[in-house]
């Protein structure tokens, strides 16, 4: 008598699902890469000599809301580490002050061996974008700060 079918089965087949036991640590794992690669982009520090001031006043603002205009003593403004024409700050600043809105301070920093005339045409700029909210760094609040931290 000839046995039918073999006599034997198989006791396990493979599944169509896809084991999902692993990915909550490949998730978390993957998070913990992403926050330790990324680079965190501070503005650089320019080569300027501040001017000084008898009193200072801290701003209260985090540090999202403040955007550092440089102006070094040649009349060369940067904003975000980029080089800008004295024509293009309020073309650049206006849709930001707008979009933040009217929270942004800007912060000028700038050589204390400035023209007027460039710090003038500067505030100008500022004005034509529409920005209220302006303020000017100095010797002393570079003091107060490296003292805190």
């Amino acid at each position: 008598m000839a046995i039918k079918g073999g006599g034997f089965s198989r006791k396990s087949s493979a599944s169509d699902k896809v084991p999902d036991s692993s990915l909550a640590d490949i998730a978390f794992l993957l998070l913990i890469f992403f926050m330790v690669t990324t680079v965190f982009r501070t503005d650089k520090e320019r080569d300027i000599e501040w001017p000084q001031a008898e009193a200072t006043e801290k701003i209260d603002e985090k540090s999202k809301n403040i955007l550092n205009i440089w102006v070094e003593q040649s009349g060369s403004i940067f904003m975000n580490d980029q080089p800008f024409t004295m024509d293009q700050v309020s073309e650049f600043v206006g849709p930001l002050y707008a979009q933040s809105d009217r929270r942004l301070v800007i912060s000028i920093r700038g050589d204390r061996d400035v023209p007027y005339r460039t710090m003038d045409q500067l505030q100008t700029e500022l004005v034509a974008a529409g920005v209220v909210r302006v303020v000017f760094a100095t010797e002393l609040e570079q003091r107060v700060t490296r003292a805190r931290r």
